[in-house]
């Protein structure tokens, strides 16, 4: 797990995905690596090849069971089509709010009333910088059409670690039995802390749907959504 703050080795290793596991040799070499959710048993297999090699003792033998839950759960790759978006001007992509993104300065936006696949907005007063959205004032959101059975939000509380209370709809009404590990079956939830939010999470068929995520407060920090 590296600490990264300011980006030097996600720059360095040219990543673009969120989780991204590499796994060196002994002499810094790099034999694999892994983008995004899933891959564990072959994760695990360089992981005791690596072990062999650098002649460490240990006995070897099966793998690991993985029972990965919430936003750690095995994506359900054959149905998602909707790849990992980043919200700072950065890396964003498919930007879809009326107003045209205004960099590291505060800008009240609105969300363009039809989003195709895959496109996503703001609404409210956000400031946006190279690696997030911070909402300036409340009440904000974030409006995004996707396709896959899971999605995912990495967020941050203010900068002072006080809580953001948000609330979900999922095609404009709570999301009941699609609802994800971090919220409600009214869609109510809370970020407390930096880590991907698992908002939905699809009981029925996978298909296109429009995900609105409404912050009853300001200072949270939006920074990628992830799907599985």
């Amino acid at each position: 797990m590296a600490l990264d703050s300011n980006y030097a080795i996600w720059k360095a290793f040219e990543n673009e995905y969120w989780p991204a596991d590499y796994f060196v040799d002994k002499i810094g070499r790099i034999r694999f690596h892994a983008f995004g959710e899933g891959k564990y048993d072959e994760s695990e297999q360089v992981i005791q090849q690596l072990l062999k090699d650098s002649g460490t003792n240990v006995q070897m033998g099966g793998f690991v069971s993985v029972q990965g839950a919430g936003a750690e759960a095995a994506p359900d790759s054959k149905d998602t089509m909707s790849p990992e978006t980043y919200v700072g001007y950065a890396r964003g992509k498919q930007f879809a709010s009326t107003e045209p993104l205004k960099r590291d300065a505060p800008l009240k936006y609105t969300v363009s009333p039809r989003l195709i696949l895959n496109q996503w907005g703001l609404a409210g007063e956000w400031n946006v910088r190279d690696w997030n959205a911070i909402l300036t004032d409340a009440p904000g959101k974030i409006v995004f059409r996707f396709h896959a059975r899971d999605f995912h939000a990495v967020l941050g509380p203010r900068l002072d670690g006080k809580p953001i209370r948000f609330k979900i709809l999922l095609d404009g009404a709570p999301p009941g039995d699609d609802r994800g590990g971090d919220v409600d079956d009214k869609g109510r939830g809370a970020v407390k802390d930096f880590r991907p939010y698992q908002l939905i999470r699809r009981k029925a068929t996978v298909e296109d749907r429009t995900i609105e995520i409404d912050f009853l407060d300001p200072g949270v920090q939006a920074f990628s959504f992830t799907f599985g």
